[in-house]
């Protein structure tokens, strides 16, 4: 047996094997640093970790070989992930922590009062209803970030991408970032989930995240009915109107499932990816265009 035919089998149970490995290796690392003296800070080694694993593998064996050229957007990519994504996040699980611990310290629980949250049931049920409850609410503001020019000019700055790999998981505007949390966290506060869950599925939406973007070339097969997917995503950045505006799911695609809007057709998804519209170069000024009149008129939809 040649190196040739070797090397070909190999990627190809790469390819099957990558996307559970790294997703479970990210649900597993999530649950040693909750676990341990320094969640926040251990967690964060695991992120990076699962982080750097991806940007290894995809000049290893790349999805879209065009996408390994530079964008020169690397640092604007990392400013959004820190500074826009990350703090709105951040910001948000600290705000609704604060709330619930101020509101029920009395109790000396860490849920709302009479809230129906189900708290007796096991902590891996919480979260699997915490994702479909929290989904929804994304799904509800992903969509209307597509199908409503209000919102668009914020979410526009996420499709303006040409090409989709790690780095550029967390470039999102601020505004859109903040919308999608309200949508999706508010509901889980009203019914009286503890924080355990918003923090699991805080970890969960990042690790998905970071293999929705990448730049690896994956065979994800019956996955693709549950969990949001790299061949999925590649679908919803492309610049055909009717292929982008689909596949609205952060996590999950149940919701895409139920209301029509999961696209996977048979084919390989399109390389040309972006928006027709034009996004202003450098942080500061991708934050500002979406407020100004001309930014509004050039962040328009194909």
């Amino acid at each position: 047996m040649t190196w040739c035919v070797v090397s070909r089998r190999l990627r190809t149970v790469l390819s099957w094997t990558l996307w559970p490995v790294l997703f479970g290796a990210g649900v597993l690392g999530t649950d040693l640093a909750l676990a341990s003296p320094h969640p926040l800070l251990w967690f964060n080694v695991v992120y990076l970790g699962i982080a750097l694993a991806i940007g290894l593998l995809e000049r290893l064996m790349p999805h879209e070989r065009r996408w390994l050229l530079a964008d020169h957007e690397t640092l604007d990519n990392l400013a959004h992930t820190l500074l826009s994504k990350g703090l709105a996040q951040a910001g948000a699980v600290f705000v609704t922590g604060a709330a619930m611990l101020s509101a029920t310290a009395a109790e000396g629980r860490l849920t709302m009062s009479g809230a129906p949250w189900p708290v007796e049931a096991p902590l891996a049920l919480q979260v699997v209803l915490g994702l479909v409850v929290a989904e929804f609410g994304l799904y509800i503001a992903h969509r209307l970030a597509h199908e409503t020019r209000a919102f668009w000019r914020f979410h526009a700055l996420h499709h303006s991408v040409r090409r989709l790999w790690v780095v550029n998981t967390g470039r999102f505007h601020i505004v859109d970032s903040l919308l999608k949390v309200a949508f999706s966290q508010t509901p889980l506060y009203l019914l009286g989930a503890p924080l355990p869950v918003f923090l699991w599925i805080s970890a969960v939406t990042a690790f998905i995240g970071l293999l929705t973007h990448c730049n690896i070339d994956l065979r994800t097969g019956p996955i693709d009915r549950i969990f949001n997917t790299p061949g999925l995503h590649r679908w919803h950045h492309s610049k055909v109107l009717r292929e982008g505006n689909s596949n609205y799911g952060e996590n999950l695609v149940l919701w895409d499932l139920l209301l029509g809007t999961y696209f996977n057709p048979r084919r390989r998804p399109p390389a040309d990816i972006g928006i027709r519209g034009h996004v202003a170069r450098g942080f500061l000024r991708q934050l500002l265009q979406p407020f100004t009149a001309a930014g509004v008129r050039a962040l328009f939809r194909p």
